[in-house]
């Protein structure tokens, strides 16, 4: 069953992105949520998810540092990860892909494109 984490200080963030992939639940798909960076790396190590939603600036461990441990450091390259991030300069972009980050959203993001590239990194038909 493919797992998707989403990780995301703001409560109502997390739900806003349940809430947008609840439809490809009946997909087969399991939601996990992380409320900071800490937690997030003990969910990604034992559960193993293949797309994490990531937000950047978070309380104990950011986004970055997230990305870059699951990348670099325990080389978990087959975890897809998006950063999401209300900064969307091209410093932070740059800074994204340095640390290993598959793809970087800007908030306020479309459900509509969060669903669709869900479905599209765990190839799931639409």
């Amino acid at each position: 069953m493919p797992k998707i984490l989403i990780v995301d200080d703001e409560p109502h963030i997390r739900i806003l992105l349940e809430q947008t992939l609840e439809e490809i639940e009946d997909d087969g798909v399991e939601l996990l949520s992380a409320s900071n960076g800490m937690e997030a790396l003990e969910v990604i190590k034992e559960q193993k998810p293949e797309l994490v939603f990531l937000d950047v600036m978070m309380p104990k461990i950011n986004g970055f540092d997230v990305c870059d441990t699951v990348k670099n450091e325990l080389g978990m390259n087959s975890v897809f990860i998006i950063l999401l991030t209300a900064k969307g300069q091209e410093m932070d972009k740059y800074k994204g892909s340095k640390v290993g980050a598959d793809l970087y959203m800007t908030k306020p993001f479309s459900p509509s494109a969060v669903v669709e590239k869900a479905r599209e990194v765990l190839k799931l038909n639409a």
